[in-house]
């Protein structure tokens, strides 16, 4: 079978373009990001594939949760997944379409995982540099892993910087045995 993200991607694609085309990105994502949240929920994902549960009872319930988002041509979009049975692929769709909105915005999602909490100054000093790196927006997500001892790890993309003290000790610890 195919893989999800080439299932995926051909619905991100005609729900970026159309969003793009009306100047709706923000709704666009609002609608895909509370749909694919709902999808994502195991008690959501069982009435998906339920033969007892309609299509359209189930656009009904992700337009809900996303609060009408995108409007009519939101839902007409939730409706043509529902019909070609491409609702659990609403996560998938998402990540793409917010890949595409990225690029089209020339921003960066930056992943932070550090071993304690970053000071203001701090993130605002690092964004900075990420933004000369790589030459774009830095939009920073930040979470604390304790496990990490001291440091950090930023992800951009493909970009991994493993500055965390458990990195280094596992290089050396790899150095020491060859």
């Amino acid at each position: 079978m195919a893989d999800r993200a080439t299932i995926a991607r051909p619905y991100a694609r005609a729900a970026f373009a159309h969003a793009q085309a009306g100047s709706e990105l923000p709704a666009w994502s609002n609608l895909l990001g509370a749909a694919a949240a709902a999808a994502a929920d195991p008690r959501v994902a069982r009435l998906i594939g339920n033969p007892h549960v309609t299509g359209e009872q189930l656009v009904e319930l992700l337009a809900d949760v996303s609060k009408g988002a995108a409007g009519k041509d939101g839902k007409n979009f939730l409706r043509a997944l529902a019909e070609n049975r491409r609702l659990a692929l609403l996560p998938e769709i998402a990540a793409q379409f917010e890949v595409l909105r990225a690029e089209v915005e020339n921003v960066v999602d930056v992943e932070v995982i550090a071993a304690r909490e970053i000071a203001a100054p701090q993130q605002k000093r690092l964004a900075e540099a990420l933004k000369r790196r790589l030459g774009r927006e830095v939009r920073m997500h930040t979470r604390i892993d304790e496990s990490l001892i001291g440091g950090a790890i930023v992800r951009a993309g493909d970009l991994v910087i493993d500055g965390s003290l458990k990195g280094r000790l596992a290089r050396l610890g790899s150095a020491l045995t060859n």
